[in-house]
C-alpha cells in the first residue's frame, strides 16, 4: 500500500508484488529496529512511485509530508552551495581556506579537502556533546575547532569531520554576504520547490525519541539548535522533499547546479578506508557498494532521528528512509534495500535505439578494429556523437570520448580531436593522425599509438618493427 500524498507528481506505477515487498521491508525495519515511526519513499525518473510508513500509534502514521530531522544529509546541501560558488568562479576547489576565510588556524586546508573530509580535521567540535547541547555554547567559529584540530596529514585519508562543514558554511556566508540559512533557502530550496525543508521544525513533524536498549520504553530527546554547526546537520525535511532533492543529485538542474557538477560531486574524492572498501566519499556525497551497484547519497543522525537518502543514476531511482529513534533501525540498509527491490523487480526499460542525428560519413574511416601493440580494440561511433573504445577480448582500458572543436572552430570534421570522459583515459586526448595523402595513418591516444594491424612494417609503430616480421 502507499501513503496518501498531495504531491501531483505521484504515480503508483509499481507492480503490486513490488509494493508489498517495499512495505514488508519497512515494516520489518520499524519492528526489529523498535522505532516509534518510520516513513520511506521511492522515486524514479523524478516521479514519486511509492511511499509507505509504519508507526507505533494505531491508526496514525506519518506520510511523505511529515518532517524528520535529517542530520548530516544537510552536508550535501552545503556542498551544493559551495559547488555553486565554484561554478560562478568565486572560488576554486584547490583554494586554501585562508583565501576566503582568514584566521581560522587551519587555513592551509583546501576547499576540496573540506568537502571530501580529507583535510585531517577532528571529527567533532571540542566541549560537551555538541548534538545534545545548545549551539549558544559555541558562539564563534573558532569554538568548533579548538586546540589540535588537525589529527591527520591533509589529503592522505578520509576522516569524517563535522567542524569542516561548519567552516564551509562560513565560506558560503562570507562570499554571499548573507546567512547560510538564507542562502540555502534562496539558492536551493526555492528553485527545487523543497517547501518542507527548513532550518527549524514546521508542523507536521515527528518528535525525536530514544528507545531503551534493554526495555520497550521510550524517552523524548531534546531538540537543539546547532548554531554555527548548522551547515553540518541542522535541517528538517520530508520523504517527499528528499526524493526531489535526490532526483536533482542524479539529473542536475540548471537553476541550481549543472548535471556535470552534480556528477563531479558523486565521483570518489578520497581513498577508501583500509577496512572498508565498500564505501567512499565524493564532494558532500557518500558512496556505497550494494549488490553490485554504486549508490550515492548521504546518511544522517541526530539524537532522536535517523535518515538516509540513496540514489542510483543508471536506474534513475531515489530511495529515502526516515525514523524518529536515536538508534535501532538500520536506516542505511533499509533505504538501500528499497532501491534494490525496485531495481531488481522492475529494471529500467531502456530507451529505444536511435541512429545518430548528424551522421558524418568521414568518421566511418576510423571506426572498427584497432590494435595497441597486440591488444585488439574496437572503436564505435555512438548516437550521442561520441566514440567508445573498448577491448575486444579480456581486460583492457576502455573509455568514452567526446569531440572537441578544432582550432578553426570546426566541430564536425573527422579531423577533430576527442577528449576522454572516463576510465584510464579520462581527460586524455585522442587524435587522428594522417599520411601526406590524407588517409588515416594511426590514432594517437595520450601518446599511445593504435594501428590497424598489429606490428605491421607498414604501420607507424614507435620503435619500428623487426625486419624479419612475424615468425
Amino acid at each position: 500500500m502507499t501513503s496518501s500524498t498531495s504531491d501531483p507528481t505521484q504515480v503508483d506505477h509499481l507492480l503490486p508484488a513490488t509494493q508489498r515487498a517495499l512495505l514488508h521491508r519497512i515494516a520489518v525495519g520499524q519492528a526489529e529496529g523498535r522505532s516509534p515511526s518510520l516513513v520511506a519513499a521511492v522515486a524514479r525518473d523524478g516521479r514519486l512511485s511509492w511511499s509507505g510508513a509504519r508507526s507505533c500509534l494505531d491508526g496514525h502514521a506519518p506520510d511523505v509530508d511529515t518532517q524528520y530531522r535529517i542530520g548530516s544529509i544537510t552536508k550535501t546541501f552545503t556542498a551544493v552551495l559551495v559547488m555553486r560558488l565554484r561554478d560562478e568562479g568565486l572560488l576554486d576547489l584547490g583554494d586554501p581556506l585562508e583565501k576566503h576565510l582568514p584566521g581560522t588556524g587551519v587555513g592551509e586546508l583546501t576547499i576540496h579537502q573540506l568537502l571530501s573530509h580529507s583535510g585531517g580535521l577532528r571529527a567533532e567540535p571540542p566541549g560537551d556533546w555538541w548534538e545534545r547541547t545548545s549551539g549558544s555554547l559555541r558562539p564563534a567559529l573558532s569554538d568548533t575547532l579548538g586546540e589540535g584540530a588537525v589529527l591527520h596529514p591533509a589529503g592522505r585519508r578520509h576522516h569524517y569531520s563535522n567542524p569542516g562543514y561548519a567552516l564551509l558554511g562560513a565560506v558560503v556566508e562570507r562570499l554571499r554576504g548573507d546567512t547560510w540559512a538564507e542562502v540555502l533557502r534562496r539558492e536551493i530550496l526555492l528553485p527545487l520547490s523543497l517547501d518542507r525543508t527548513t532550518v527549524q521544525p514546521a508542523a507536521p513533524h515527528a518528535g525525536g525519541w530514544a528507545v531503551h536498549p534493554w526495555a520497550d520504553a521510550m524517552l523524548p530527546e531534546p531538540l537543539q539548535d546547532l548554531g554555527v554547526m548548522a551547515p553540518a546537520g541542522q535541517l528538517w525535511s520530508t520523504a517527499g522533499d528528499l526524493c526531489r532533492f535526490g532526483t536533482f543529485l542524479v539529473q542536475g538542474d540548471a537553476r541550481v547546479l549543472s548535471a556535470a557538477s552534480v556528477r563531479e560531486m558523486r565521483a570518489p574524492s578520497t581513498p577508501p578506508d583500509p577496512d572498508d572498501w565498500a564505501s567512499g566519499y565524493g564532494l558532500g556525497v557518500q558512496l556505497a557498494q550494494r549488490g553490485g551497484r554504486t549508490l550515492a547519497g548521504h546518511t544522517g543522525s541526530l539524537p532522536g532521528f535517523l535518515a538516509c537518502l540513496w540514489t542510483h543514476g543508471d536506474e534513475g531511482i531515489v530511495s529515502v528512509a526516515l525514523a524518529n529513534a536515536t538508534s535501532g533501525p538500520a536506516i542505511g540498509a533499509i533505504a538501500a534495500d528499497l532501491l534494490a527491490t525496485v531495481a531488481d523487480a522492475e529494471p529500467r526499460i531502456p530507451d529505444a535505439w536511435r541512429p545518430m542525428e548528424n551522421f558524418d560519413n568521414g568518421l566511418l574511416e576510423i571506426a572498427g578494429q584497432w590494435y595497441w601493440g597486440t591488444n585488439a580494440y574496437g572503436l564505435k561511433l555512438v548516437s550521442d556523437g561520441g566514440l567508445e573504445l573498448y577491448p575486444l577480448s579480456g581486460a583492457g582500458r576502455g573509455s568514452r570520448f567526446v569531440a572537441t572543436a578544432n582550432s578553426d572552430g570546426d566541430g564536425v570534421s573527422a579531423d577533430r580531436t576527442w577528449r576522454g570522459l572516463d576510465g584510464y583515459y579520462a581527460g586524455e586526448t585522442l587524435r587522428i593522425a594522417r599520411t601526406t595523402d590524407g588517409s588515416v595513418s594511426h590514432l594517437d591516444l595520450g601518446t599511445f599509438v593504435l594501428t590497424r594491424q598489429p606490428y605491421s612494417p607498414a604501420e607507424a609503430v614507435p620503435g619500428g618493427v623487426d625486419g624479419d616480421g612475424w615468425r
